[in-house]
This record gives structure tokens, sequence and C-alpha cells, in this order.
């Protein structure tokens, strides 16, 4: 495990990821066959952290892990990339979080999910004087709805604190009943530097099923930039001087699990290294499309 600087900070959810493919229907009393599967890390913000390691950014992830027999395969891959996982909690109580996905012949998954250790993930983690002093430049919050512990006003607060240092903040929704009743969203959306979301995320939050009406919507809310990813097609950037879509790269989609992850991953990889968000975006595309284009969400980072 790392125990160097940091230019990179994620906070988020760890699952063990189960994913099988092809799954088309899942019968009540009978069983099922499938053609492939990987076991492998997986949640929001490992896949993140893993992305950013992967293309050379030194990470630190924050998160909650159980202590059972996944630690040692989650850890491996971990080390494998080189991210620091010092702020990762092993809880002795609860199991690491499961996520088996199941993938029908579009490349499309379907989650059957628990949450374990992820619950316990607090506002509390997030050390953002301890970051910066340790390098951070970038301070990112994965799979924002599925964490119960950071739907809290206080994490306003530590987001205002990491701009005061001049750190870029970023955070990333995921689909859950939570995104229903985004009350905790609206008053952090002003001192975030990115927010991300997909167009099916940005049409259940705003209630514009456009994508480009959703948003501006969304940048109404206060955040400098509003990034809706949109798959194949690329995403859709929307800032006080930009107002575009930046076309996505064609390859031929394995496994869309992760790739969302992995645009993240790229873009504040690109982030790092310039102010210009077109052509962090185009990174960031690159990065999803080299995730859709293998089966599982980390695959392609560790080849």
């Amino acid at each position: 495990m790392m125990e160097s600087s940091m230019e990179a900070v994620v906070i988020g959810n760890v699952t063990l990821d189960v994913l099988c493919y092809p799954v088309e229907d899942v019968p009540r009393y009978e069983s099922i066959t499938f053609k492939h599967s990987v076991v492998s890390p997986g949640g929001c913000g490992s896949n993140v952290a893993i992305g950013l390691s992967a293309l050379g950014v030194a990470t630190a992830l924050v998160g909650r892990i159980g202590s059972d027999a996944s630690f040692g395969l989650i850890t491996h891959t971990w080390d494998r990339v080189g991210l620091n996982y010092r702020y990762v909690q092993r809880d002795p109580q609860l199991q690491t979080g499961v996520s088996v996905g199941l993938i029908d012949q579009h490349h499309q998954p379907r989650f059957v999910h628990t949450p374990g250790a992820n619950k316990l993930l607090s506002v509390e983690d997030l050390k953002v004087t301890q970051f910066a002093e340790s390098g951070t430049r970038a301070i990112h919050i994965a799979g924002y709805f599925v964490l119960p512990g950071l739907l809290d006003d206080r994490l306003r607060i530590s987001l205002c604190e990491a701009r005061t240092l001049g750190i870029l903040t970023s955070l990333d929704v995921v689909r859950s009943p939570n995104m229903d009743n985004p009350q905790f969203l609206w008053p952090v959306m002003p001192y975030l530097d990115v927010f991300l979301c997909n167009a099916q995320e940005a049409g259940r939050l705003t209630g514009e099923m456009e994508h480009t009406a959703a948003a501006k919507k969304l940048l109404s809310y206060g955040p400098q930039v509003v990034i809706v990813k949109l798959g194949e097609a690329g995403c859709w950037v929307e800032s006080n001087d930009i107002s575009r879509l930046v076309p996505g790269i064609s390859v031929d989609v394995v496994d869309t699990t992760g790739a969302g992850d992995a645009f993240a991953a790229g873009l504040i990889a690109a982030l790092l290294q310039t102010s210009d968000l077109i052509s962090a975006c185009h990174a960031a595309n690159q990065a999803g499309a080299r995730i859709a284009a293998d089966f599982g969400s980390i695959s392609a980072w560790l080849e």
C-alpha cells in the first residue's frame, strides 16, 4: 500500500462485483446459465480510484470495507495499480458490499446489491485539511446517492473548505431511490467545480427529459460545470461559457459496467493537467470507451 503524497482523493462506495453475461431474465423456479463472468473490486469509489491510479495519478481512496474474504481479493487489485487505501476502514462487524450484475445481450447491466460496510461511510471521513497537506489537488465524490452518510449538510462545509484551499471538487451521482428526494444535493452544488450525471439521472433529478434542458437546470443550482454523460454519443457540457456536445468514441461495446466511472477518472486526470475543459472531456470519453470495450468495470485498466 502506497504511503506517498496524493494528487487526488476519491470518496465513495466499495463492493465486490460479480458480473454475469448474458442474462436476459431470471425465472422464479428455474436455474439459468450464462457464458461469461468476472469477479473483481467494484463500486463507484473503487472504480474511479483504480482508473485514476492506472492513468498515473497518485490517488487515495476513502471508503469502508468488511472483514470477510473479499478484503484480500480487493486489496490485491488496489496494490496492483498502486492505489493508496490507507483511508479505507475495515469494519469488523459488517460484510463488504456486494453487487451482482446481470448483463443482457445489449451490454446493459442490472444490479442486485447489498451496501454492507458502505453504509458507515460519512462526511467525517472526508479529512480535507489533512488531504490538502498531503498535496491533494482534486477531491471526487463517487456514487453520492448510495452513500447515506454523505447525504448530510456537513458535506457542503467540507466542499467549501476544499474550494477555499484551491482543490478541484467533483461529484457524480448514481441511480438510487434517494434521487427522488435530492434535498441534500442542492446546497452542495455551489461548492462543486464539476457535477456529473448521465442523461437518465439528469432527467430524474430535474424532471427535464431533454438532456440539454436538464443540464441548464442543474447549472442553475450553482456548480461551475455540469457534464451529462451520453454513452456512445459522448457528453454534454454546460457552463456559463460553454454549451455543447463533445462527441464520443466509436468502439465495439462489450459491457457498459463502470464506463461512467472511467469517464470520471479520465476527466479528473485530464483536469489535473489542463484547464481546457473540452480536451478533458475528450480524454474522459476515451477512458469510458476503453472500459466499455472490455468485460468488467475495471478489466481494461489492468491489461
